[in-house]
């Protein structure tokens, strides 16, 4: 796909970080938009952004919940009967979660897998057949430098984003035995400067005072290296492409050189480095 314009586009999590700088950008390359999210008020402003590039009425909206099956599907069937076709849909919803597996909720965690991987397995498949009729279609899912490398305290957020990168893995060579006219993408991006963190649910932080959670949240966003803007250039570098991944931002290299190394020693790497931060943490408190 080397050209974005007239092609019809639906975003999940266009609401806000990447989502939102996809959507602005399709919109100046000339793209149909189909946006969704489940915050109305963080929509309409995605919404109002990209009509300062194209003819508003090139931009549909939806307010969504992509764990809801039933839901994605109906939005997929109407994305094409108010646009006419759809070409790419871009799984990018997502959550985070930070809890250690002993003390994780069995809610929290399937809060956490029916957004980030049900969420992406339901798009996929419901805008898979709209691509093949597009006769020029892709599949962009997103997971994370979390599919690469697992992290502690975020169990429940590496088994969805390894789920992503095997269930788009796997898409992709069935397309390409079927010589079908639809690819996949599997994106891995690093440290993005959005809302995940701020937005997301913490069973540790739970036990902690809210300035130190605050904290946590501010140290995050200052070490995230990549804006969302520059995470969507990549993207849709990608996408014109037709890579198989994706990594996102200089730390996700870093991240796949680790995921390559033997796992005693990637994660004798991990267990130190958690230990330091914790020791340092305790003196400073």
């Amino acid at each position: 796909m080397e050209t974005f314009s007239n092609k019809v586009a639906a975003i999940t999590g266009a609401g806000s970080g990447i989502g939102r700088a996809l959507a602005v950008q399709l919109a100046a390359e000339g793209c149909r938009l189909a946006l969704s999210d489940i915050d109305e008020q963080s929509l309409a402003e995605t919404v109002r952004r990209c009509g300062q590039h194209t003819d508003p009425a090139r931009v549909s909206a939806q307010v969504l919940d992509v764990s809801n099956r039933a839901a994605m599907f109906a939005w997929a069937d109407g994305v094409v009967a108010e646009h006419g076709k759809a070409n790419l849909i871009f799984n990018n919803a997502g959550v985070s979660l930070e809890a250690n597996v002993a003390e994780m909720s069995i809610e929290d965690f399937e809060w956490l897998m029916n957004i980030n991987f049900w969420g992406v397995v339901h798009g996929t498949q419901a805008f898979l057949p709209h691509l093949r009729n597009s006769g020029d279609g892709h599949v962009v899912n997103i997971s994370s430098v979390f599919g690469l490398v697992s992290i502690p305290t975020q169990s429940a957020y590496n088994a969805a984003k390894f789920g992503v990168r095997g269930f788009t893995d796997a898409l992709r060579i069935e397309l390409e035995i079927e010589g079908a006219p639809v690819s996949a993408t599997t994106i891995h991006p690093g440290g993005i400067k959005t809302n995940i963190m701020r937005n997301g649910r913490t069973e540790l932080g739970q036990r902690r005072e809210g300035t130190e959670r605050e904290s946590e949240i501010e140290e995050f966003e200052k070490a995230a290296m990549t804006t969302p803007d520059k995470a969507a250039e990549q993207i849709l570098t990608a996408v014109r492409r037709n890579r198989r991944r994706a990594l996102i931002g200089p730390d996700a290299k870093v991240f796949d050189v680790v995921s390559r190394l033997p796992a005693t020693v990637s994660q004798r790497l991990l267990v130190l480095g958690s230990r330091r931060r914790k020791a340092k943490a305790e003196l400073a408190s």
